[in-house]
């Protein structure tokens, strides 16, 4: 590529040992790290900064004034790309799914403070959100502005380099890695570290943001590396995506709790929470084993949970009176 990444974030990330929530999931002490994606620094944290630095950093080459990006209310994307926006002295306009006032989303209260603008898309599918944000960038053109539309989860070819990176550093800090789970949306980050470290190392659990997602990630992976890379040679759990992407699954809920109270983690219902829970499933069904080493990949997505009234209805209803 012609030009060098957008500097955005904090790295590497740590990788931290989870001895009791590996216990709780059927795996050794010793197996299971977190890798802290959460703690990337920029507006909140989250999985979004690295892609954030390629696509950001080739709208800042391009000459670009204003980043357009679209996603849901509850989008760590647009809250990211807000961020991003306000660190490299641009404007931002998030188009997003939905009207004004359906959402109470804590990432929105986050894309306000960062100063972005919001496109209210209606209840529009993923061509309709994709079309309106061709006429969000049209209107600033004809206003004199220089927009770079970001893609959908900042997932391409370029964003995905993000997670090739971070590949590389999981590599260096978990020698002997057997297997990284993580959440899988737009495609971008497991095809980063599919290339990074081939497609037997890398489980992704579907969270229901697109129809086929294994396909994305084939497409976004194979010009990061000289493996083949198919969909069909993914390894991609389709089982946790329950009544769909925005909803609070049973067993994600579990795995906010089981997360919580065995070490003090923090995950989010529509990531990180299914991804848990798909590692919980694989441990059940024997794809993830114990005596081998596995990471989970923390993407963040905290504020998205402050926004979500059935992951907060069942948080509070975990909280015990005391009693003395």
């Amino acid at each position: 590529m012609s030009h060098s990444p957008a500097s955005l974030g904090t790295f590497p990330t740590p990788v931290e040992p989870a001895p009791r929530l590996a216990a709780a999931l059927g795996l050794g002490p010793e197996d299971l790290w977190i890798k802290r994606d959460d703690l990337t620094g920029l507006g909140g944290g989250g999985n979004k900064v690295r892609k954030l630095e390629w696509t950001a950093g080739a709208a800042l080459a391009e000459g670009a004034d204003t980043l357009v990006t679209t996603g849901a209310p509850q989008s760590n994307h647009a809250r990211l790309t807000a961020a991003a926006a306000a660190r490299l002295g641009l404007a931002a306009v998030l188009v997003l799914r939905g009207s004004p006032g359906a959402s109470r989303s804590g990432n929105l209260a986050l894309d306000g403070l960062f100063g972005a603008r919001l496109a209210w898309a209606g209840d529009v599918d993923r061509a309709g959100l994709d079309a309106a944000a061709d006429e969000v960038c049209a209107r600033l053109r004809a206003g004199g502005a220089r927009p770079a539309l970001i893609p959908f989860g900042g997932s391409s070819v370029p964003g995905a380099r993000g997670y090739v990176r971070c590949g590389e550093e999981l590599d260096a800090q978990v020698p002997g890695l057997r297997t990284a789970v993580v959440a899988l949306g737009s495609g971008g980050t497991m095809a980063g570290l599919v290339a990074a470290l081939g497609t037997e190392a890398v489980l992704g659990v579907d969270v229901g943001a697109l129809a086929d997602p294994a396909a994305a990630v084939a497409q976004f992976a194979a010009p990061l590396t000289t493996r083949e890379v198919t969909a069909e040679g993914l390894r991609v759990r389709r089982d946790q995506v329950g009544a769909g992407y925005a909803t609070l699954t049973g067993p994600a809920a579990e795995a906010l709790r089981l997360a919580a109270r065995t070490e003090g983690l923090v995950l989010d219902p529509v990531y990180t929470g299914r991804a848990l829970a798909g590692l919980h499933a694989a441990v059940r069904d024997g794809d993830v084993r114990p005596g081998e080493k596995t990471v989970f990949l923390h993407t963040g997505g905290l504020p998205g949970l402050f926004g979500h009234q059935d992951a907060v209805a069942f948080a509070e209803g975990g909280a015990v009176a005391f009693e003395a």
